[in-house]
């Protein structure tokens, strides 16, 4: 009775956080298992935890290459550990509580409310039977579409390679199997102009960044812009200039030494993958600094509310530049699309600012100092690891234990949310009933 007690205490969001620790833990302990290495001897506590860690928050950071050390078992279970954190802990358990035809109580109701990043919460249970039928449909679509190119090239195991590839897209993870075929840690490079990889891959990561809510939307209403709620206005047309944008640029300063079809899908990709797949069809240390800019930019910036992507989202960055252009007009309120956009959300926004802004580039610092390397190339592997994103400039597998570690609570903190964290710590539930005395403070 004590016992059931103490969970009821628990808040969403600390129930949320467990959710993912226990999963994390769970998958740990199952990668430590001699059957899931190929050489049966059994993974380091380190590397395991590591591994867990970066396929639950489906960031894509590896020490050891996916293909050429888990073995069938192994990367099974790093699927499974992929799956289940791109759709989300609480959903996937909301999911089996459903189909087991038990009732939803409020409190699973409300934890499904804070995962979703939802406004309101009332519809999660249709919205989760929502996603896990969008995501199969995309999933199984995304494997067929791949199974011609690797079949034709591996046999039956293209089968396993296509369906890998394709969950793995789908929950914006990045991890791959093909370093046993085209080199430990290599990606997708030996394909980085086949159309039948390229571009299945970039749609399932758009598909899985975009946000369910915002297919929700597009469900319901069709091609109907204007009927379309204004988060889903936001996310549409800042997830096309984010992938425009930087096409353009990469096409024009990147890639000058390959042909035009070339440069495009070097280009297309290396603009998708960023927020926040993981995936690369190119030599990242073929970039120019500027380019390496461009993609950590990218990669803080991620995917949006309520999809499989991490990163600050495409919503909080369209906040800040309304609110930025609303100041600019001295405007006293910020507007979207016709709607005013709430004061709690700006400082939300804010707030998610500072942390993403502050946190890469200390945590950078701190892994300069101890491994003694360019704090550039650091703050690389921070920024993809709270991006939720998995690329690399080859540092992480032969970083030393503090810096994994380091890595491990940005990937956590990238996933789960910072607010979700700091919510959970710290568990105010009274409500503000008085006001200080206003004195005001010049900035800028």
């Amino acid at each position: 009775m004590s016992v059931r007690l103490s969970w009821k205490k628990l808040s969403s969001f600390q129930l949320i956080i467990l959710g993912f620790l226990g999963v994390i833990l769970i998958g740990m302990v199952l990668l430590l298992l001699p059957v899931s290495v190929k050489d049966g001897c059994g993974a380091s506590i380190e590397t395991a935890l590591f591994t867990s860690t970066s396929a639950v928050c489906v960031t894509g950071l590896i020490m050891e290459d996916t293909a050429t050390y888990w073995s069938g078992f192994g990367q099974a279970v790093i699927l499974t550990l992929i799956q289940i954190g791109g759709l989300g802990i609480i959903t996937v358990a909301a999911f089996f509580v459903m189909i087991s035809g038990r009732k939803i109580t409020l409190l699973q109701r409300s934890m499904l409310q804070e995962s979703y990043s939802a406004i309101h919460i009332g519809g999660m249970i249709k919205m989760t039977g929502f996603i896990f039928k969008i995501a199969l449909i995309a999933e199984a679509s995304g494997a067929l579409l791949m199974m011609p190119v690797f079949c034709g090239q591996y046999g039956f195991y293209g089968i396993w390679m296509s369906v890998f590839h394709s969950v793995s897209a789908l929950c914006n993870a990045g991890f791959d199997i093909m370093g046993d075929k085209t080199g430990p840690f290599s990606s997708l490079t030996g394909y980085a102009v086949n159309p039948g990889i390229v571009i299945p891959v970039c749609l399932l990561i758009v598909i899985g960044g975009i946000g369910f809510f915002t297919w929700e939307d597009i469900a319901v209403n069709r091609l109907h812009f204007h009927r379309y709620r204004m988060q889903s206005k936001v996310v549409i047309v800042t997830t096309g200039v984010l992938i425009l944008f930087p096409l353009l640029l990469l096409f024009v300063f990147e890639y000058s030494g390959n042909s035009g079809t070339e440069r495009f899908f070097l280009s297309l990709f290396q603009a998708i993958t960023p927020r926040t797949a993981g995936f690369n069809t190119a030599s990242l240390s073929s970039l120019s600094d500027v380019g390496c800019m461009l993609l950590i930019t990218l990669m803080m910036i991620g995917g949006s509310p309520g999809s499989t992507a991490g990163g600050l989202k495409t919503t909080t960055l369209a906040v800040l530049a309304a609110t930025a252009f609303s100041v600019c007009r001295r405007k006293k309120n910020v507007y979207l699309f016709g709607r005013r956009v709430e004061d709690g959300t700006i400082r939300h926004a804010a707030t998610l600012l500072l942390m993403y802004l502050t946190l890469p580039v200390i945590c950078a610092a701190v892994i300069s100092i101890l491994e003694n390397l360019p704090v550039g190339s650091c703050l690389f592997e921070t920024a993809s690891a709270i991006g939720t994103v998995g690329l690399s400039l080859g540092l992480t597998p032969s970083l030393g234990l503090l810096s994994h570690l380091i890595l491990i609570l940005l990937m956590f903190f990238g996933r789960v949310g910072g607010l979700t964290l700091i919510y959970a710590a710290i568990n105010v539930t009274s409500a503000e009933v008085s006001q200080r005395p206003v004195e005001k403070i010049h900035v800028g």
